[in-house]
């Protein structure tokens, strides 16, 4: 009788599981899954091996729906969205380089091998407690068809009624059945999509401009289009998050005055969220709605024109320098057609890594500008450039040293005293750890705009996607700040006809584009 009642206990708590967190907490197995009510019903309808292999199936189910759950938490708690069956696979295996960063490799493999036990226990643990708790319902079918009756008629009136206990919990649930039903539906919307993204990348009003007619107005200009990690206006909107952030861009801001560069922001709504930073980037490049890895990986099948093309078509050398990589990374040469590619293997770097990122923001540039900034003759550079000083788990960064100090980058390894840009105990919690984080980046992004004695450099900067759920308030956005650097007066002067703001701080009313809109606007307006 005990193992019966576990067994049924573990078929309630399977289908009263959550699949997004509501705050409610253990509330939320007090509901009545109407799902309960038709394991019942098919125990009394059917009989013998009918019996046994239907409870078996239901079993199975019930485990891939637990296993779907476990999934769509850990998305909604990383990127803000559910788990995509068709295409989110793929994201396992960068969520464990991430652990690897977060807990060290040793730790991260046994998690990920009990990961795996646990799923297979669930896919054997539920079809045996299925087999005995519809077994043990069937040989009592008088007394068990009075209570599906009585419980049926709780549920109908639950549902009908919006009945709830004083916690705010609906007596009534459909939960499993509503995630299967939502899981079918995004399945069905990625098949059509494909077409639709098909027809959206061939439109493309600049696939046929000669090279001579692109970018004419950013002619001898250093382009680098920069990305900031997990900076989302989360940053500059929490007043604990920005009681960090908002200081170290002032102080960014007064250096950049000094050395003769401005500043113009606003915000960019990015296609994801907490993550998936690659999203960001490729609707940038391709100025086009990136959202899903079904839409990414079409992408990288085309010739759409991008940004790194448009600038290589029109003469600039083309760069792409990404730390995070460690190995070749094949669409940068068949996709963007970059003509060299910064990776963490071949720019030198000899010092600690800071938990996700290979080397700090500051050694990141720095070998950049010793590499492709020098002085003389030579074509005008357009880069795209990820900092990851920023990334998840944050880490703690180092302080900002003197230009000329960072050798071969072990002086990071070296002990030194806390910056001074970065106030706060740094073993405080992630929100005071990522503040941080995002300070240090944008104060290293400024001082290697003002060191740059570069008149014609010109950073277009803007953070990938907001930060995940340890950091942003639930219903953040999908906002990030954006902003242009640059020298020269004329060219700013176009950017104010976007309607930016003045300063690297958008205002909480300043314009929202869409990642996907920057490409054209640089274009037409630069072209």
């Amino acid at each position: 009788m005990a193992l019966t009642v576990l067994a049924g206990a573990l078929l309630w708590a399977a289908l009263a599981m959550p699949a997004v967190l509501t705050g409610q907490g253990l509330a939320e197995l007090l509901r009545l899954p109407v799902e309960v009510l038709v394991i019942v019903l098919l125990a009394l309808a059917l009989r013998g091996r009918a019996l046994r292999v239907t409870a078996v199936v239901v079993g199975l189910l019930l485990g891939a729906v637990v296993l779907l759950k476990a999934l769509n938490l850990g998305f909604h708690a990383s990127l803000g969205r559910p788990f995509d069956a068709l295409t989110d696979w793929s994201y396992l295996g960068p969520a464990v380089g991430v652990l690897t960063d977060w807990v060290g490799p040793g730790r991260a493999r046994l998690i990920t091998i009990g990961t795996g036990v646990l799923a297979a226990a669930v896919l054997v643990v539920l079809p045996l407690a299925a087999v005995r708790v519809m077994g043990a319902l069937a040989r009592r079918r008088r007394r068990v068809a009075k209570v599906l009756a009585a419980l049926t008629a709780v549920w109908i009136v639950a549902a009908l009624t919006g009945a709830a206990f004083s916690s705010g919990v609906t007596l009534a649930s459909a939960g499993s059945s509503r995630l299967v039903w939502d899981t079918a539906t995004r399945l069905r919307h990625d098949l059509t999509d494909r077409g639709t993204f098909a027809r959206q990348v061939a439109a493309d009003p600049f696939a046929a401009v000669p090279g001579d007619r692109l970018l004419t107005r950013l002619r001898g200009k250093d382009v680098l289009l920069v990305f900031v990690e997990s900076y989302g206006r989360v940053a500059l909107d929490d007043p604990e998050v920005a009681a960090t952030v908002r200081p170290a861009l002032a102080r960014a801001g007064r250096e950049l005055g000094a050395a003769g560069f401005s500043a113009r922001s606003a915000y960019l709504t990015s296609p994801t969220f907490g993550g998936a930073s690659w999203l960001a980037h490729s609707s940038v490049e391709a100025g086009l709605w990136v959202d899903s890895q079904q839409r990414y990986d079409h992408l990288l099948t085309t010739d759409r024109l991008t940004l790194a093309r448009a600038f290589g078509k029109a003469g600039w050398r083309t760069v792409f320098d990404v730390p995070a990589t460690t190995r070749t990374w094949l669409p940068g040469r068949s996709f963007y057609r970059f003509d060299t590619l910064y990776t963490a293997e071949n720019v030198g770097y000899r010092g600690p890594r800071f938990g996700y990122a290979t080397m700090p923001d500051q050694y990141t540039l720095q070998a950049f500008r010793d590499r492709e900034l020098t002085p003389g003759h030579r074509p005008p550079v357009m880069a795209e450039i990820d900092l990851l000083s920023s990334h998840y788990p944050w880490t703690p960064p180092p302080p900002l040293l003197p230009w000329g100090s960072l050798g071969d980058g072990s002086v990071f390894g070296q002990p030194a005293g806390a910056s001074p840009d970065l106030p706060g105990d740094r073993t405080a919690d992630p929100r005071q750890v990522y503040a941080q984080t995002v300070a240090y980046a944008m104060r290293t992004l400024a001082s290697f705009a003002a060191t740059s004695n570069d008149p014609d450099l010109v950073i277009i900067a803007m953070g990938d996607h907001q930060p995940n759920s340890s950091v942003t308030r639930p219903g953040a956005s999908h906002q990030v700040p954006a902003m242009v650097i640059a020298h020269d007066p004329a060219l700013l002067a176009q950017v104010a006809g976007w309607g930016w703001d003045p300063g690297l701080a958008p205002a909480s009313d300043a314009p929202v584009w869409p990642m996907s809109a920057l490409r054209d606007r640089i274009l037409t307006d630069f072209g």
